[in-house]
């Protein structure tokens, strides 16, 4: 098994609701880097910096795991600065349930990575995206991958099993 070391600058890329946020942090935990929710940065209710100064503050430390890609808004800026990105691959069922199981789980909450202010509603706009992210997302994230990050390290992970095992195999250690 590959141990990943010397992963200091991350990103997290995949459909809502396969399990980036999940994986981010539990990356950041295990690897002591501290870890960027793009959503968190960018649902900002009056907030007057523009998304790509919060992102650029956000990566403009010595480590982080970024959860998501805002392709086409922030993507470049990431990719800049990536040592690894981190693809996960789900079946379109599976993402449709678990984004339908989290609009309903934390209704009218907020979930911890989006602002106060920001609680989770049901959305079709949002299943939407989720039905057409191998159609209309993945390619313009792959298409930035290659112009912006092309040297980056990538790992595709398809399911549970070796996200477990590339967390277990992932160290702190440089």
């Amino acid at each position: 098994m590959r141990r990943w070391r010397a992963m200091r600058h991350i990103i997290v890329v995949g459909c809502q609701g396969s399990g980036k946020t999940i994986l981010a942090v539990k990356l950041g935990r295990k690897l002591r880097l501290p870890v960027v929710h793009l959503d968190m940065l960018y649902w900002r209710p009056g907030y007057k910096a523009s998304l790509r100064l919060r992102v650029a503050n956000a990566i403009a430390g010595e480590g982080w795991v970024v959860d998501g890609s805002y392709s086409g808004r922030a993507f470049d800026l990431t990719l800049a600065r990536a040592d690894t990105l981190i693809v996960i691959k789900r079946p379109r069922w599976f993402c449709l349930w678990c984004t339908a199981r989290r609009s309903a789980f934390y209704r009218d909450v907020t979930r911890p990575d989006l602002p106060e202010g920001c609680p989770e509603q049901f959305d079709w706009n949002l299943m939407r995206e989720v039905w057409r992210y191998n159609a209309n997302r993945w390619p313009r994230i792959e298409a930035e991958r290659l112009k912006y990050g092309a040297q980056v390290s990538v790992v595709r992970l398809n399911n549970d099993r070796e996200t477990e095992d590339f967390l277990d195999a992932s160290s702190p250690e440089t």
